[in-house]
């Protein structure tokens, strides 16, 4: 995975509540086994018509909209587990989604997947709507080692939590395998000492 450290990026609003992984990547792409091409089907019946024409107004097809990060509504990512739809929107570009609450499945499998879920208050998800309706060229800044979000330009800004190990993971681009290989040596020390102990 890529490391994370901060981002500075403009944004795609997608002001909808209780998105579910089903809009997210519909059953029909789940097919394939490699993440690759998951992107390309990223809300899918959202983004096209049913004559496979895209759909001008939808926020991901609207050209004033750009940037890696997505603000979506409260309860992001529910419904059924599947990881598919977290490659779906890393391989679409997007490396933050932003939300006033996520399933807790998908939001495992999104930092699994090099993907930052920030959770913010009800509060601020509708302030970063305002601004973003305001200008659609205005940039937020995520910087994942201090735990901020804020809008340059603005007095917004907050702090979001996240799992101290999932942390270390997106700042490093670590998966969970590359975490054990990072501590290989102090493993082996560890069973060094245990054998020279018996």
């Amino acid at each position: 995975m890529e490391k994370f450290s901060t981002l500075i990026s403009t944004t795609i609003p997608l002001n909808i509540s209780n998105v579910d992984t089903d809009q997210i990547i519909p059953a029909r792409f789940l097919k394939a086994t490699d993440k690759k091409g998951f992107g390309d089907n990223l809300f899918r019946d959202w983004r096209y018509d049913k004559q496979d024409n895209l759909i001008s107004d939808f926020a991901l097809n609207n050209q004033k909209y750009t940037g890696s990060i997505l603000v979506a509504g409260d309860n992001f990512g529910c419904g059924s587990s599947r990881e598919h739809a977290a490659w779906a929107l890393a391989g679409f570009g997007f490396k933050v989604i932003i939300s006033s609450f996520f399933a807790d499945i998908f939001k495992g499998n999104a930092l699994n997947n090099g993907l930052l879920p920030i959770q913010v208050s009800e509060d601020i998800l509708q302030q970063l709507f305002q601004v973003v309706e305001k200008n659609a060229n205005i940039q937020f800044k995520i910087n994942l080692e201090a735990q901020t979000l804020s809008v340059l330009g603005t007095d917004i800004k907050t702090t979001f939590d996240i799992d101290p190990y999932k942390k270390t993971c997106l700042i490093n681009g670590y998966d969970d395998i590359d975490y054990l290989l990072s501590k290989k040596d102090k493993i082996e020390a560890f069973e060094l000492q245990k054998t020279q102990s018996l």
